[in-house]
């Protein structure tokens, strides 16, 4: 019935959605209930979902920095230097041996390890144009990417407990090793508040170094294209330094960020009704193969390195 009216599938996809923003789902049931709704009714807004997707996960994140102190910020950022550049530098190396010996076209391996070592999908997007990237290349990335973004929202949460990881080292972890910060937010508020503040401000950070790595690239491609420093970065960072520096407000930032929180919820179904059959089948075996031992190759070396106390 819903497949034959196009009015009742708008309906349905518009509940859905306010649902989602609604206590009634959780971060992973929303991003699920997204993709089964994108994959057996299809998504009546395609394009609208996209560009609103994007639109809210920028709002959701700046909302989130005003649970988080400044000051915490600016020391992930100085104490974590030396660990950023190694582990995005590996990272990006190991995919373009992993590249070669799939045999894969060089750009889509490059947005392929781009995104796993730095932010996903926002990472894949600045260094597209930087090294010259076909539509087709940058849309099997990003297929790929929000597939695996989906399988991280679900199974790291268990892995955490498995694991025995405190909400600090699943902060860490998830940040380092999930692709998108949707995903990671999204595994982080599923693991515990602390979780999230901690991850969200690790990646947010990271995501920083897409402008240096970009950079580079186009120095290597030849690329007039540069990359600049995502806005919504500065607005998390502008949020986190009301939050901090106007503590008598406290109450107001509390608030928003519960309705970001939220929010970020809601966006998640909206990323998950982006994942079609359609999407699927432009991924081809050989690049998700390849993005999929990369991951796992990076997801538990870090796994290990924390466990073990090297990473903290």
């Amino acid at each position: 019935m819903f497949t034959n009216n196009p009015n009742y599938s708008k309906a349905l996809y518009i509940f859905c959605f306010i649902a989602s923003i609604s206590p009634l789902l959780g971060s992973a049931s929303a991003l699920f209930l997204g993709i089964a709704f994108a994959l057996f009714l299809g998504n009546p807004f395609e394009i609208k979902s996209a560009n609103l997707s994007k639109m809210l996960l920028k709002i959701s994140v700046i909302g989130l920095g005003f649970n988080v102190d400044i000051m915490q910020v600016l020391e992930v950022g100085r104490s974590s230097i030396v660990l950023t550049i190694v582990s995005i530098t590996a990272i990006i190396g190991l995919g373009e041996i992993l590249t070669q010996l799939f045999r894969l076209n060089k750009n889509t391996g490059t947005l392929i390890s781009f995104g796993t070592a730095i932010c996903g999908g926002s990472a894949i997007a600045a260094m597209a144009p930087v090294i010259k990237a076909k539509q087709d290349e940058i849309a099997v990335a990003l297929a790929i990417v929000f597939s695996l973004n989906a399988v991280g929202l679900l199974v790291f949460p268990w892995l955490g407990h498995y694991f025995e990881l405190s909400q600090s080292q699943f902060a860490v972890w998830s940040a380092l090793a999930i692709h998108d910060t949707s995903s990671v937010v999204g595994a982080a508020a599923a693991y515990g508040p602390a979780a999230l503040a901690m991850a969200t401000t690790i990646k947010l950070t990271r995501a920083m170094w897409i402008v240096p790595y970009t950079a580079l690239a186009g120095v290597f491609w030849r690329s007039e294209e540069r990359a600049s420093i995502p806005l919504f970065i500065i607005g998390f960072l502008l949020a986190a330094g009301i939050n901090t520096w106007v503590p008598s407000l406290k109450p107001i930032w509390e608030l928003s960020y519960e309705g970001a929180k939220a929010l970020l919820v809601g966006t998640l179904f909206l990323i998950g009704s982006g994942i079609s059959k359609k999407v699927l089948s432009q991924c081809g075996w050989q690049p998700f193969v390849m993005a999929l031992i990369l991951w796992i190759i990076v997801s538990s070396v870090i796994l290990v390195l924390i466990i073990d106390g090297f990473i903290k």
